[in-house]
């Protein structure tokens, strides 16, 4: 079973992925609980679609760091992706550290780089997917820790969130209930 290939069996992902281009925010790209799910679900012998609450675009724009400078692109997504009737959530991951640690708690976060960077720091390895339109039509698979843990279905918590094994514990057991092949391993 190919990432890729169960992400764009839901339609969903697909419009949104044709059409992401045309929201112009750099580095752009579909990521987390649609794609991972997908792949999950088609392994189950689930609906790809079946579960997935929202859709997240991560996009990078150190450019302005401003509130309303992400506000006009995610004002831009939702008129984009209006008539596909889900719910879309934009971030400018050069934004992040602004707003993390008042909105989830813990210590300082960092300035992240990168799109990827953001993509890196979710809480479960696994889960740390996106999918990033090429100039060329092509699709950049976006997984910082490789995809065996996803494929495999082992939940370990990221370098990065090991300060946070409660969340990471409260989304591990979130996921086997539904996916109850998948492992939770925090010894390394």
């Amino acid at each position: 079973m190919d990432l890729t290939a169960a992400a764009l069996g839901n339609p969903i992902n697909r419009k949104i992925l044709e059409r992401l281009p045309m929201l112009g925010a750099p580095n752009a790209c579909l990521v987390a609980g649609s794609v991972y799910q997908a792949f999950w679900n088609a392994l189950s012998d689930r609906p790809v679609a079946e579960g997935v609450k929202d859709y997240d675009i991560f996009y990078f724009d150190a450019s302005d760091l401003s509130y309303e400078a992400e506000d006009v692109v995610v004002r831009k997504a939702a008129a984009l992706f209006a008539d596909l009737d889900v719910l879309v959530d934009v971030k400018n991951q050069a934004r992040v550290h602004l707003w993390y640690q008042k909105r989830f708690g813990g210590g300082d976060y960092p300035p992240l780089l990168c799109v990827e960077d953001g993509i890196s720091h979710f809480l479960v390895r696994s889960t740390c997917i996106g999918l990033m339109p090429q100039v060329d039509g092509t699709l950049r698979l976006i997984a910082p820790y490789g995809t065996a843990e996803t494929r495999q279905g082992e939940l370990r918590p990221t370098a990065f969130r090991r300060d946070d094994l409660t969340r990471f514990r409260e989304k591990a057991h979130s996921y086997v209930a539904r996916w109850p092949w998948l492992k939770i391993i925090e010894d390394e």
